[in-house]
């Protein structure tokens, strides 16, 4: 089964689910202003979304009505991945949702292989030939439709906001990944936390974060979470990132000059390091 394109024997196709089955976080600000971000680096990039509110297709500014194909016909049966997906920028396709991929938990609940519907659906459009990142927006929770992301998937991105609360349920995110990377799709890792409504200055916020290193650097090398990185580029509380989906934009072309703008382009400047082996550089807060 191909899952990555290779070139010269390294993977050059990345799959990431953003994941965090608390809502309110800046999941899906993140799922869409990372895949922008990254299309703007002359990456091409396939943004999914996989939550049936459809915030990521509303985001950026697609008509959910008129018979629009989505991602619940693919995972029905009944479309193919490229049939369904649209060009809604340079270097930027989505492959859009909305409300009727609620039904999907209840249709796939007895399906076999329910857990590999999507990852199937990848592998017959050979998206590992057609784009560089595949970004996909999850639910607020861990059902099937999460399952399916997490065992497309070869990295997860957990946003974060840095409260107290946020660590109790990383918890569970943690060991929902083991999980799947133990029974589902060996190649799974945590690979990154993103710091969103960071506010710059306060105590409570450097006190999490803090918490938040210590327990990584603390963790069983084997977990899939063990070689995360606390992405040092944190997106700070910006209104207009809370202005954007409004205006059917991602923030560079809503706001480009805006502080999300600014650390949205950071963000995706260090994921594409990562990749390089390049070390990190944080904005200046």
């Amino acid at each position: 089964m191909t899952r990555v394109r290779r070139r010269n024997g390294v993977e050059t196709m990345r799959t990431i689910a953003v994941m965090n089955q608390k809502g309110g976080v800046g999941k899906t600000t993140t799922s869409v202003n990372l895949a922008a971000g990254l299309a703007r680096q002359g990456k091409r990039v396939c943004l999914v979304d996989l939550d049936p509110q459809a915030h990521a297709s509303i985001h950026l500014g697609v008509d959910l009505h008129g018979g629009t194909d989505t991602i619940y016909q693919v995972l029905a049966g009944g479309k193919t991945f490229q049939s369904i997906r649209q060009m809604v920028g340079h270097n930027l396709w989505l492959a859009p949702a909305n409300l009727d991929l609620a039904a999907t938990e209840l249709e796939l609940v007895d399906a076999p292989g329910r857990e590999f519907v999507l990852r199937k659906a990848f592998d017959a459009a050979g998206v590992s030939e057609q784009f560089d990142y595949i970004v996909m927006d999850c639910p607020p929770s861990l059902g099937v439709l999460t399952l399916n992301a997490l065992t497309a998937a070869t990295e997860v991105f957990i946003p974060l906001q840095p409260h107290f609360f946020a660590l109790q349920g990383l918890s569970k995110l943690f060991e929902t990944t083991a999980l799947v990377t133990r029974r589902l799709n060996r190649q799974l890792k945590v690979s990154g936390i993103v710091l969103c409504l960071f506010e710059t200055g306060t105590r409570l916020a450097t006190d999490v974060t803090d918490d938040l290193m210590r327990f990584l650097e603390s963790s069983d090398p084997q977990a899939p979470w063990a070689a995360a990185r606390v992405f040092q580029n944190r997106i700070r509380r910006n209104i207009k990132l809370a202005e954007a989906p409004s205006f059917g934009q991602s923030i560079f072309d809503y706001a480009p000059g805006s502080a999300g703008a600014l650390d949205y382009t950071g963000l995706c400047q260090e994921v594409i390091q990562a990749e390089q082996g390049v070390a990190p550089q944080s904005r200046a807060a």
